[in-house]
């Protein structure tokens, strides 16, 4: 079962988004997102490629129920009853955790179930559905990766977060299944200023260069700032192959010096390179990172819909999975997304894969 990809991309005078269908006939399906509130700008993004897929998919058999949950759990329990009310038979999002937890006993008491976009892994359960990216898949890719390359002393060097605790864990898991070693771990405060941040780096580097690896939990401005700091306190990029998370997949992250050469775990972007054009010629902007799944839970959800509109536990587990922009995946009864990953390798213009992706579930396991 595959999630349709994207077409070639759409000339610039496209509309923005497929006219409205008429309701009859079409499968109600809630979408729950922040388009107001700190996170509207990601939550306007996810909608617009939600709108994208309702244009892509042949015969759309979808009616959108969009609600405004602002980010805020109150209001998202409360867009959640307002699309069931209006028939919805499966929701998609919220995005934010704390939402997540709000909606679940008002999906759970209608018997609908919840495809959200969190990344909150406690929060998954039978019902509810977490298709956002996972860490722990993504560390236990790259390590894995390392360790086929004979890299199995490895660092971490991670936020004092619930991100970082589960950066940490997901790294012991990882080396314990390989029969490799976590050589040090190393912890710091997000809110660090530069002063304390660079004790912090001093601190960790103080015991020496005893592993081949350092994981850096981290991304987008820390990151940068961290990555400079660890070669002027002794941890060479040459000697130590530097390890990411998904945090790392963005664009002009070589072209700072020491991140050069350093691995991470995500989903092929060659794969979503014509949704992107598509996005940026329709909307005069390009896509937030996390846009791609409000596409790919649209258009499983329109797999779903013109396959009788079965919602229930066994199609959305559907053990053959789907196929998206992100590559693919498939929701597994625990509630947790199960994606293929490539090994990408940073570089000052883009970054290269490395090992592809897997397009089966052939090998992944349960």
């Amino acid at each position: 079962m595959l999630v349709p990809a994207p077409p070639p991309p759409a000339p610039p005078a496209a509309l923005p988004a497929p006219p409205a269908p008429a309701a009859e006939g079409l499968a109600p399906v809630g979408l729950l997102l922040p388009l107001s509130g700190p996170s509207a700008a990601l939550g306007q993004a996810m909608l617009n490629a939600a709108q994208m897929a309702l244009f892509d998919i042949a015969d759309n058999p979808l009616r959108l129920l969009i609600r405004d949950t602002k980010g805020d759990p109150p209001t998202a329990a409360a867009a959640a009853r307002s699309a069931i009310d209006g028939g919805a038979k499966l929701l998609l999002g919220p995005l934010l955790a704390a939402e997540v937890e709000a909606v679940k006993p008002v999906a759970l008491e209608a018997g609908v179930p919840v495809l959200a976009f969190s990344t909150a892994t406690q929060l998954a359960s039978e019902g509810t559905y977490l298709i956002g990216f996972q860490p722990q898949q993504e560390i236990g890719r790259v390590i894995a990766f390392a360790h086929a390359r004979a890299l199995d002393r490895v660092a971490v060097l991670a936020p004092r977060s619930p991100y970082g605790d589960i950066a940490i864990e997901a790294a012991q898991d990882a080396v314990a299944a390989h029969g490799a070693s976590l050589a040090r771990i190393g912890r710091y405060s997000p809110d660090d200023p530069p002063a304390e941040l660079r004790d912090a780096i001093q601190r960790f580097a103080a015991g020496g260069v005893a592993f081949d690896a350092l994981l850096i939990a981290e991304g987008g401005a820390k990151l940068r700032e961290i990555a400079p700091l660890l070669p002027f306190d002794g941890i060479d990029p040459d000697k130590v192959k530097f390890l990411g998370t998904g945090l790392w997949d963005e664009p002009g992250l070589g072209t700072e010096p020491a991140l050069e050469g350093g691995w991470y775990a995500a989903p092929d972007p060659t794969l979503r390179a014509a949704f992107t054009e598509r996005f940026a010629a329709l909307y005069k902007r390009p896509p937030l990172r996390l846009a791609t799944l409000g596409y790919d839970a649209t258009a499983l959800a329109g797999v779903l819909a013109r396959n009788g509109a079965d919602f229930s536990a066994a199609a959305l587990t559907n053990p053959s999975g789907f196929a998206g922009l992100d590559g693919i995946f498939r929701l597994l009864p625990t509630g947790l997304v199960q994606r293929g990953l490539a090994v990408l390798e940073v570089h000052r213009g883009a970054a290269t894969v490395l090992d592809p992706a897997p397009n089966t579930f052939e090998h992944l396991g349960e």
